[in-house]
């Protein structure tokens, strides 16, 4: 009996240490990013990304083009010094999610910076910074069938981002914000299809630049300026006249089962009784603020007017954006 009652405490003191280093290892593995994929440039930032293809071409203009925040001003459709006066930088004007979210999703423990949390009581809610996260999250803990996949899901909703890691970058106009509307793109699959999937869902995003006329690129991220949740990545860049330059207007990515594996979302293949992971997708499809930039930029007028794209007449019942008299 006192063999037993030794062994006990042996036993209980044991799985005390296992318990313990179960947690240490769970803290090291939550750290690791994704595996890139086989085709993605390896390099060692932004410098090392290669650019895919290019669509249209930029606009010519016969005097030299503002940025979007000259003309919003001038337009009157842009104020930026009252959202400074309302809310602080990063915020512009126009005329709760858990933390097991965001951490399915892979926003935590890593980005954590760059959230707003909102604690609630004795949990920790967060303003989501992209639809990816309540969208990939529906589906946490469940399997699907195998049948339905790959499901194709949308988003539009506001997006919140503290931008604490991109300190001095876009300080003028509304590229960085810490408020702004964005479509999102969510997609399962099968692990054998993710990769088809992928390119489909970023031409989805191209299509509607295509509809709206303005030039941009497709860029494959390199390994040193992926997210650590991706497998591989796309950036889709447009071309703003006013600024000189190519600017990311949607991200496309291929997470492989990463997502999946932090969510614990798998799937049943036809015949089998073993489940698996699917492989999860997101990608912009737009921002609306980057959007709205593009245009405006593109479409300038040498009068300070903007060219309303053909596509968006029918909704703005009008081809032209004027200043307003004061």
């Amino acid at each position: 009996m006192q063999e037993t009652k030794d062994l006990r405490e042996k036993i209980q003191e044991c799985e005390k240490k296992a318990a313990e280093s179960d947690a240490r290892l769970r803290d090291i593995l939550t750290a690791l990013p994704n595996l890139p994929h086989a085709s993605v440039p390896v390099g060692a930032s932004a410098e090392d990304n290669v650019e895919a293809r290019r669509w249209g071409a930029p606009p010519q203009f016969d005097f030299k083009p503002k940025p979007h925040w000259e003309l919003g001003e001038h337009l009157g459709v842009l104020d930026l010094e009252r959202a400074v006066k309302l809310t602080g930088a990063r915020f512009a004007v126009y005329w709760g999610l858990n933390s097991e979210s965001m951490y399915g999703t892979g926003q935590l423990p890593k980005f954590a910076q760059d959230l707003f949390r909102v604690p609630h009581g004795e949990r920790d809610l967060w303003l989501i910074p992209t639809a990816e996260v309540p969208v990939t999250n529906l589906y946490r803990d469940e399997v699907l069938d195998g049948a339905r996949l790959p499901i194709s899901l949308t988003a539009y909703t506001p997006c919140f981002r503290s931008e604490a890691g991109s300190y001095g970058k876009d300080v003028r106009g509304i590229i960085r914000q810490h408020q702004f509307q964005k479509v999102e793109l969510v997609k399962f699959s099968r692990p054998e299809n993710s990769y088809d999937e992928l390119e489909k869902l970023t031409r989805n995003a191209e299509t509607v630049l295509q509809k709206l006329g303005i030039h941009y690129r497709v860029v494959t991220l390199s390994t040193g300026d992926m997210g650590p949740s991706s497998a591989k990545t796309y950036d889709i860049e447009v071309w703003l006249p006013g600024q000189g330059l190519f600017r990311e207007i949607s991200s496309c990515s291929n997470f492989e089962a990463f997502q999946a594996r932090r969510a614990n979302i798998r799937y049943r293949p036809e015949g089998k009784n073993k489940t698996e992971f699917v492989h999860t997708l997101n990608g912009s499809g737009l921002a609306v603020g980057r959007t709205w930039v593009a245009i405006v930029e593109n479409y300038q007028q040498a009068d300070g007017s903007v060219r309303i794209p053909e596509a968006l007449q029918p909704y703005m019942g009008t081809d032209r954006i004027t200043a307003r008299s004061a």
